[in-house]
């Protein structure tokens, strides 16, 4: 192999998993606008008092007693309908011995026995009988759990569709069969795990590894009084005046929860996330129990406004309106979930002809006076499609087929800005049929030019990640803000090692002590990437006390490199946070992912012992997470099995001729064992699979180059350079060869482009 060059080992896959976050690390993606004060506290939290026992669930029919106008609010609501056992009452759709066809697959629905059933293929492909279950949701869709052995509940891939009274695929032309991922039999539709939490109250998977079953359990169907308030047992006491307590007996009391407070409250279902635990607690901080998402290129336009399925909270809190102090309940009935107002009437509580907001709580300071609701400033026929607030600062987009959300960023359209940038906006969204020039024109007619101000964000962002002139002085511009929203600071930390500089790991190690903790865990992470393992502990360390959860276990997992040596007086938190971790994911077996994570976790702490047992139940999880294949042969071939490994692998290319993963691990597995030519052959099938990976691309230039085919290794690097500009890895890799080849001028060209990007680059100083 080349002196300066590795091969170096894949990079996970993304997978589909909805609606949770479920990446290969539980602790990457971590991201959401959380601001503290002072210690990090929970604001409102109630003082602990000594012996006195934990809140207990209770019959919520108790709670109508004494708050009748919340009780009607709440019934027949989304929330009160969230999840229904099926019945005649709660099933909407049509059982009448009638078929539907999708994806190559007939599924017939029927009743029998006074219940409700369908006949679909399930994990064989072969069409069985299975019993619906429940009810989930009311409009615009209903979806129908199907019971399945080892007390799993799965999400039926056919729902139906409320207003067309119709069966639909969830996922058409996908080609979602048996054999897919997303297919209602497999773990990715497994209700349990994705689902059922944020549709009942008081639930618990209960899973048991042993068995690998589950005994889920819940208090109550659907988004009950105690989902928001917390068990309630010390709260009826506290109104039988058997018990004086603070927050009328609750852990928090949200009638007087300040803004944070209600909007973590609200995002433990509303919001793209991972769980930490088996359930939450109301009491702690929403990344206590959760690893909500960052603003990743997968799941929010560089703008930050919704791209895949990610709920309100993420673009929510990025928006002006909640650093202004706007909260869920400013707009909407907490109880009922209807808009406290109809029509525009929501939005001119603050944005109205007097400059003054009437709700108590939200900052007005620079509001302007204006009549928003006329044609003169929406331009549009009042009462008609672009006349309503929502349809130019609330784009929104279909999910789940027929499913509008809206978008909760509240942004400000700007065609000819989207049209540079490459992100969707309200104007051009409802006027696809005209040029997009001529829209924009138009909208310039009437709104002038933007003015000048502060580097905006989106086009920060798209500078950074494109890798052009600029970038990394982008990247500081903006990591310089203090009206830098938590979760977009978050997600440009992620952005640091790709502008690596002792200025980047400045940036990085200030962000340790933000205030908001998805921010320090973010840091975490980019500090750990920017210096050895060996440098990190001084840094890092004084997280292993942090009063967040995620963030303890972040710095822990970044420290285990110096397990045992190094830690001098952090040795025993750094204990105790690493057990955190482990607790973790221990609590979520269920998954394939996580026991690949326990893999990785005893293999790096010395406990080989425990490796391979949790890499086989991560297949036994689900057979088709190629990751886990990935480890599990590498871990046999580097025990000296090579022959076993080389037998799971190529079982896992006949199962899965198409995953450019599987041809990558061969074309790794073949390098170690010296068969480059064969090597070279996978890689290049690799990247014809998934042409847009490039570290598949990368690692097929580098064994073309230590194959001896120097200039075929350039230009496969120079390609992936020019949709990649931003791959360090690559540039400098191609800065090497072109100097081997003797390529002075090339060379001088690609370390200007990169001096470009990034003048502080150490690369640069080696030259």
């Amino acid at each position: 192999m080349s002196k300066h060059h590795k091969i170096p080992p894949p990079k996970p896959v993304r997978r589909p998993v909805y609606p949770v976050l479920a990446a290969l690390l539980l602790l990457l993606g971590l991201g959401v606008w959380l601001y503290l004060k002072g210690d990090g506290a929970l604001p409102g939290k109630a003082p602990p008092q000594a012996g006195i026992q934990p809140a207990r669930m209770v019959d919520e029919g108790q709670c109508a007693g004494c708050h009748a106008q919340q009780a009607s609010d709440w019934r027949g609501s989304h929330h009160q309908l969230a999840m229904q056992e099926a019945t005649d009452a709660s099933v909407l759709a049509d059982f009448s011995d009638v078929t539907f066809q999708g994806e190559g697959e007939t599924t017939r629905f029927f009743r029998k026995d006074g219940g409700f059933w369908v006949n679909t293929p399930g994990t064989d492909g072969k069409p069985a009988d299975y019993r619906v279950a429940y009810a989930f949701g009311v409009a615009p869709l209903q979806q129908y759990l199907i019971e399945a052995p080892g007390g799993r509940l799965q999400a039926l891939g056919v729902a139906w569709d409320v207003e067309k009274r119709a069966w639909f695929h969830l996922y058409p032309g996908q080609g979602v069969d048996f054999k897919d991922p997303l297919h209602w039999s497999g773990p990715q539709q497994n209700a349990n795990f994705m689902c059922v939490e944020c549709h009942t109250t008081g639930f618990k998977r209960n899973f048991d590894p042993a068995t690998n079953s589950f005994a889920s359990r819940w208090n109550s169907l659907g988004v009950g009084c105690q989902a928001c308030h917390g068990p309630a047992s010390r709260h009826l006491d506290w109104a039988a005046k058997k018990l004086e307590a603070a927050n009328a007996g609750f852990a928090v009391d949200l009638a007087r929860a300040n803004k944070l407070t209600e909007v973590e409250t609200c995002a433990r279902c509303h919001s793209r996330r991972a769980p930490l635990d088996d359930g939450y607690h109301h009491e702690a901080r929403l990344m206590d129990d959760y690893l909500p998402s960052a603003l990743t290129r997968e799941l929010y336009e560089l703008d930050g406004k919704i791209k895949d399925e990610v709920f309100e909270y993420g673009a929510f809190t990025q928006s002006r309106m909640f650093a202004r102090g706007v909260r869920c309940s400013t707009c909407h009935n907490p109880h009922s979930t209807a808009l406290k107002a109809p029509g525009n009437g929501v939005c001119l509580q603050c944005h109205n002809p007097s400059g003054k907001t009437e709700v108590e709580g939200v900052d007005g300071k620079g509001l302007l006076a204006k009549n928003y609701d006329s044609p003169a400033h929406h331009h549009h026929i009042q009462g008609q499609a672009g006349s309503q607030c929502v349809d130019c600062h609330m784009p929104g987009k279909f999910f789940m087929v027929n499913d509008y959300r809206r978008d909760h960023g509240f942004t400000l359209p700007n065609p000819a800005r989207a049209l540079r940038l490459g992100t969707t906006d309200a104007c051009l969204g409802c006027h696809s049929e005209q040029p997009g020039d001529s829209v924009a024109e138009q909208f310039r007619l009437w709104y002038g030019e933007s003015k000048a101000a502060a580097p905006r964000y989106d086009e920060s962002l798209w500078l950074i990640r494109n890798g052009r002139p600029g970038a990394s002085r982008a990247l500081f511009q903006q990591l310089e803000s203090r009206e830098l929203p938590a979760i977009r600071r978050a997600t440009l930390l992620v952005e640091l090692p790709t502008y690596p500089s002792e200025r980047a790991l400045k940036a990085a190690a200030r962000d340790l002590t933000h205030p908001a903790p998805q921010v320090r865990a973010a840091a975490v992470k980019a500090v750990a990437a920017l210096v050895p393992p060996e440098q990190r502990r001084n840094l890092l360390a004084p997280l292993l006390i942090d009063p967040v959860r995620a963030v303890r276990i972040a710095a822990a997992y970044e420290l285990l490199g110096m397990r045992g040596t190094g830690l001098g007086n952090y040795e025993t938190s750094w204990n105790s946070a690493i057990a955190e971790y482990e607790a973790v994911q221990l609590s979520l077996q269920e998954r394939a992912e996580v026991n690949l994570n326990l893999a990785l976790l005893y293999q790096a702490n010395g406990r080989a012992d425990a490796v391979e047992s949790h890499l086989r139940t991560a297949l036994q999880r689900d057979p088709d997470y190629l990751p886990a294949v990935v480890a599990l042969v590498q871990w046999l071939d580097g025990n000296f099995r090579w022959e076993e490994g080389r037998a799971l692998l190529e079982q896992g290319l006949k199962d899965h001729p198409q995953s450019a993963l599987l041809q990558h691990t061969n074309g790794l597995m073949l390098v170690r064992k010296g068969d480059l030519p064969a090597a070279l052959k996978a890689f290049a099938e690799a990247v014809r699979l998934e042409p847009e990976n490039s570290q598949f691309d990368y690692v097929y230039a580098v064994a073309l180059h230590d194959s001896g085919e120097l200039e075929a290794a350039c230009h496969r690097l120079e390609e992936l350079l020019e949709r990649d500009a931003a791959n360090r890895e690559a540039r400098l890799a191609l800065i090497n060869y072109w100097r081997e080849a003797g390529q002075i001028q090339k060379v001088q060209a690609l370390l200007a482009e990169l001096e470009q990007q990034n003048p502080d680059d150490p690369a640069l100083r080696r030259e």
